[in-house]
Parts: structure tokens; sequence; C-alpha cells
């Protein structure tokens, strides 16, 4: 007699360890693994360059990992996945929930598509520690402010799920053929061949770069996660967006370790309650990504001057530790959280552009680009979102690399132009005497640039037009 055949849509979690959906479907009988490239419901939210590229290895290592049974196709879910039940005769459809709109618009109507037609359709949690309806004020609205949501939502509802283990998986017999290379994912140029060496793609590469970080940089991490040159961060963030590890097995592993300080495990356990509260703003607000939470902001003067633009996606500002920021951003596929809101920073408040322009290359350029925690961060270090960084709250680059990169060296790596600079001028090249400039190799507007803007003049006009926004409010 034959097994009932299922399929296992994998979408943002390519393991098998800890895998809801993959465990429901191998304990139903034989099971089809399948990937769909759905750009056609994604329309403008596709994903970027880096994460394409990212996909591409992280499919083969899933691949790889399932005995080469994969099937993999691009177009529209809604109608590819009912084709391959009817293809298949399969009786079930399992998959781990994803959170933006178009997803769970899409979702919703090939569930109610497949049931209507008798086949089973199942989602689970497998992206969260916590639904986002599960974590909600006393009122039953959703939390605004990031502490109450994580100290008085997550930490006092029910604790995450312990980690699933490895299901045994019986494959069809008669999965059909493709081809990962089909999808198109690598880019023309050969921007992957510098990412790649940054980077261990796949679930191996993932449960790696936590025993690492558990054994060499959980502790001391309260600390050490603000600064870009010291080993104190996970760089688990695009394993984590892809699911290549559950952030249930995050969050136990950490917690386990009970001989570290506890402000270490704490505040890491912290950084993904805030992956947790980006979750739960998109979910309560769908155009996160696009309309400002803050609605006052909608009238805000921001300037239009591609040139600036420009000059800092490329990293040529002329302010060192905003242009090491983007450097290592464009040669690694990422970027330290300090730098994050540095370089946010001086792009809505010194440059006064629009923090729509700095989402969107951090969403090409990011290898853990994630829809959530993109936008909320954005909305955050531009003042406009919920709980959000107050506008005038502006990072000064210069005193921010002097606290946080104390000896230089992650400005150093990333700018070789400046290495030979004294430690005292590495931040500020331009108030260097000449005489020092010549000494290191250093010709300002020629082999390193001039600043863009002056920081001081800017940080004032942008709270000047802060400050006209909040009296046409009144």
């Amino acid at each position: 007699m034959s097994r009932p055949l299922s399929i296992c849509w994998f979408r943002q979690d390519l393991r098998l360890s800890d895998n809801p959906a993959l465990c429901a479907a191998a304990a139903r009988g034989d099971v089809l693994p399948v990937y769909i490239l759905d750009d056609v419901n994604a329309g403008d939210d596709a994903m970027g360059a880096a994460s394409r590229w990212w996909l591409h290895h992280s499919l083969t290592a899933l691949k790889d990992s399932l005995g080469g049974v994969l099937y993999v196709a691009a177009g529209d879910a809604l109608s590819l996945i009912p084709a391959l039940v009817r293809e298949t005769g399969a009786s079930a459809v399992f998959w781990n929930r994803s959170y933006e709109a178009w997803r769970i618009e899409r979702d919703s109507a090939l569930k109610a598509a497949l049931t209507d037609a008798g086949i089973m359709a199942e989602s689970h949690n497998g992206a969260l520690l916590w639904e986002p309806w599960e974590v909600k004020k006393g009122d039953g609205t959703p939390f605004k402010v990031f502490t109450p949501f994580y100290r008085r939502g997550c930490l006092a509802a029910a604790p995450p799920r312990t980690p699933l283990p490895v299901p045994d998986i019986s494959m069809t017999p008669d999965a059909p053929a493709s081809e990962i290379a089909a999808l198109r994912l690598l880019p023309d140029q050969d921007w992957g061949g510098m990412l790649a060496p940054h980077w261990q793609i796949g679930e191996a590469g993932a449960w790696d770069r936590l025993a690492s970080f558990l054994d060499h940089g959980l502790a001391g991490y309260k600390d050490g996660r603000n600064l870009p040159a010291a080993p104190n961060v996970s760089r688990l963030s695009p394993h984590i967006h892809w699911g290549e590890i559950s952030v249930n097995r995050i969050w136990h592993a950490a917690r386990d370790r009970a001989n570290l300080p506890e402000g270490d495990v704490d505040n890491f356990c912290s950084e993904l309650g805030w992956r947790e509260f980006s979750h739960s703003l998109l979910f309560f607000n769908p155009e996160l990504k696009r309309r400002n939470l803050q609605t006052k902001f909608d009238r805000f003067d921001w300037r239009n001057d591609a040139g600036l633009l420009r000059a800092w996606q490329r990293g040529h500002t002329g302010i060192p530790f905003v242009d090491a920021a983007m450097r290592e951003l464009w040669q690694t596929g990422y970027m330290h959280n300090r730098m994050r809101m540095v370089t946010g920073s001086f792009l809505v408040k010194n440059l006064r552009l629009h923090w729509h322009h700095g989402e969107a290359w951090f969403w090409d350029c990011l290898v853990d680009a994630d829809h959530a925690s993109n936008s909320a961060s954005w909305q955050w270090i531009a003042g406009c979102g919920a709980d959000a960084a107050p506008y005038f709250r502006v990072f000064n680059p210069v005193t921010q690399g002097e606290k946080f990169d104390p000896d230089g060296a992650y400005t150093r790596r990333y700018l070789p132009e400046l290495a030979k600079l004294p430690k005292k001028y590495l931040f500020a090249p331009w108030t260097a005497p000449r005489d020092i400039l010549d000494a290191a190799g250093v010709r300002l507007g020629e082999t390193y640039p001039r600043p863009v803007v002056d920081l001081k003049e800017s940080r004032e006009s942008a709270l000047a037009a802060f400050s006209a926004l909040r009296e046409g409010a009144d």
C-alpha cells in the first residue's frame, strides 16, 4: 500500500533541524521538498541581489542535506503549488509562516484553495519565538514600545518551545526534476566572489557560527557588541533570516550558558527580542516599509540629491567612520549594528535624505535583508517609527569612531588609504596638518574625499527642519 505524499514548502526555513513544517510532513508519509521563487506576488518586495546570492547557495546546501531531492521553480506559488499537487498526487501541503503582508495574503488564498480542493494545508510557526498575536497589552492592542513589549509581553508569555530534532524523512521516489541554477539567482557581475570568503552558507555553517559565538563571543557581549572590530557580535542574522538555524535553537543555546555573566546573555536575548518586536510592528503595520509610523514625518523637508546619495552608498562621503561601514556592507554583505545606526543617522540627518533610500540600499546589499527588521530599524533611526530614537539625537561619526573603534582597527581595515594616519586624525582627516597628511600618503580630494557636508552645520540644519516640523504640527 502506497504512503500518502505531502509537499513540504520551504521558504525562509532552509534547514532540517527544528523545522515544524518538515516534521509534520515527515510524520504523515512520503515528502516532496519544494522551494518556489515567487517574484510574481512579491512585486516591489522581491529580494535584492545579495539575498539572491545567499539564497542560491543556501538552497544548494539544503538540497545536499536532503539527499539531492529538492524541487525548485520560479513563478506564482498560487498556481504552481496546486499544479504540483495535481501532478504528484500529493494530499497535503505544509509550510512555516511568514509575516509580510503579501505573503500572508498569498498564503491565506492558497490555504483556502487547497482546502476547498480537499487537500490538507497546514502552516506552522518556524520563524519566531512568539507569534505577533500572542504578545499584546492587557487591553488587547499591540505594544508600540520595545521595552514593555519584551519585558511585560514576551518574557511574561509562555517560554519559547523546545527545538525539534531532525525527523526521519522518507522522500518520494518520483520527485520532478529541476535545477537551482535555473532560478538565475547569482549576480551577473562577480560580486558574489567578493562576498563568499566571509560566510559559510547553509545549516551546517549556521551551527558552526552559533558554536563559535557561544564559545568566543557571548562572554563580554554586553559591552563588546558596540565595538565593530571586536568578536562579540554573533553574525547569525543571515542564518536566522534564511532559517538555516531556528531562533528557538539560538535562544535556548544562549540561555543554557549559565556560567556566563547574566548581563551578556540577557542583552543578547533582548536583541532576539528586538527581532520579535520588528515582526510585531510589521504584522500590525503592513505598510511599515513605505509609510512613517509617525505620520507627522510625511511633511518632513527631505532633500533630493543623487550625488550625495551615491557618495553615501559607495563609502565616499569623506567621513571615515561612515565610509568604513558602507564599504564593509559592499564588500561583505553585512554591517555591524553600531555602524548601521551611525550610517543611518548620517544619511537621514546630516545628508537629510529620505530613509527610504537607506532602506532600499540595505535591502539590495545585505545578505540578512529582512523586511521587518530593516524597515523597523530605518524608521527607528529616522525618528519616525515606533519607540524611535528622537530625531534630535544625531550620531556624531567622529566621536562615535573615537569611542567605539578606539585603536582604529575597523576603520583602517576598510579604508586602507587612511591606514597610516595617526589615530588622532583618523576619524577627521580634514583636521590634520599638511605634513601629517603627506607623511601618511593622504591627499584630500584625491586619494580620499573631502567631507561632502560639514558635520556641525548639517546637524544644525537637520534640527531646524525638525523644529519646523514640530511647529507645523502645533
